[in-house]
């Protein structure tokens, strides 16, 4: 296998209670087998050390203090960047954020890698944004808003609207909202991911996309006149489609990224595909964010038994799209 380019990462340790310290060891331990960027695990020193020497004795870990040291020592130890800061373990998860998104501001790092957080514990401890990419967001004064992307090997899905509930799916559309989604995954596809072009395709929100109104106007009144003006400018953007026939493998093969309405609508399709290996990127930020498509999964942490293949290839997508940035830029 050709030797991929590598970029010097920083990988966030997650919740503590959680299997993000376990599946770091295991991509690090992977680092060979899987041509592994270079990456410095960021967070608490003390957390880490217990929680990998509990799973992985012969693991030797270097605590470090700049990243270009933890480059140096990552093919012999798991190099270890502590933030010295923050009491609780949530203190200690958000202050492991915000030196890693520092880090990459400030060019010490092509890109961050975030494990999975336990927002519950969180918000009882008064963090106030309604997840981590919108805290991502905040952090680097993104001009507007952060988008998540899904990805796996075959399939980009863009969810138009997130966290909210079915039924706030449809006064939560708006045509400057799809706007500003559909042209910042176009630009981040360009820079990031090497399409010159980028093809498009918009999802419509009711079954069979409406059926020209008769189950619902979105797709006559939001959608589609969108979609038609984007089309007009130059932009490969077509739709709105019935999402039930768009994730199929042949008609994944005529586009490089579908926009969704909803959460489920985007996610169903990349986890039946490829639950193993999916991958949440943050597009619309000024410094590269992957992370891996899973949760904390606290009912398994600290039992060895975690599966790394997202978070591996959370860091492995991290890589490639610094290095194409670097090209491109």
């Amino acid at each position: 296998m050709e030797q991929m380019s590598q970029e010097a990462l920083v990988l966030t340790m997650g919740d503590p209670a959680g299997i993000g310290i376990e599946i770091a060891t295991k991509a690090w331990i992977a680092r060979k087998s899987e041509q592994i960027s270079p990456f410095v695990l960021v967070g608490d020193a003390s957390l880490i050390e217990f929680q990998v020497g509990k799973l992985f004795s012969d693991v030797a870990i270097e605590i470090v203090t700049s990243v270009k040291q933890g480059i140096e020592c990552f093919e012999g130890s798991l190099p270890v960047m502590d933030p010295h800061q923050g009491q609780t373990d949530s203190e200690k998860t958000l202050a492991a954020i915000e030196l890693a998104t520092n880090l990459c501001q400030i060019g010490a790092a092509t890109a961050m890698v975030t494990n999975p957080i336990q927002k519950k514990r969180l918000y009882d401890a008064g963090f106030s944004h309604p997840g981590h990419t919108e805290y991502l967001a905040d952090l680097t004064g993104a001009p507007g808003k952060a988008i998540m992307m899904f990805a796996c090997p075959g399939l980009k899905v863009v969810p138009a609207t997130i966290h909210i509930p079915l039924e706030k799916v449809p006064e939560s559309i708006s045509e400057e909202q799809l706007e500003y989604i559909i042209r910042t995954t176009i630009k981040d596809l360009k820079s990031r991911f090497g399409k010159e072009d980028p093809r498009i395709v918009v999802a419509g929100l009711n079954p069979h996309a409406g059926e020209e109104g008769s189950i619902g106007r979105q797709e006559l009144e939001i959608i589609g006149p969108l979609v038609e003006r984007l089309s007009s400018e130059g932009l490969h953007v077509t739709g709105p489609y019935p999402s039930d026939s768009l994730f199929h493998a042949a008609a994944r093969q005529k586009y490089d990224a579908a926009i969704c309405m909803y959460h489920d609508q985007a996610l169903i399709p990349i986890k039946t595909i490829d639950f193993d290996r999916g991958v949440n990127v943050t597009l619309g930020l000024p410094i590269i964010r992957t992370s891996p498509d899973h949760g904390t999964a606290e009912d398994i942490a600290g039992k060895g038994i975690a599966n790394p293949a997202s978070l591996i290839a959370a860091i492995n997508m991290a890589n490639e799209m610094a290095i194409r940035l670097k090209e491109t830029s």
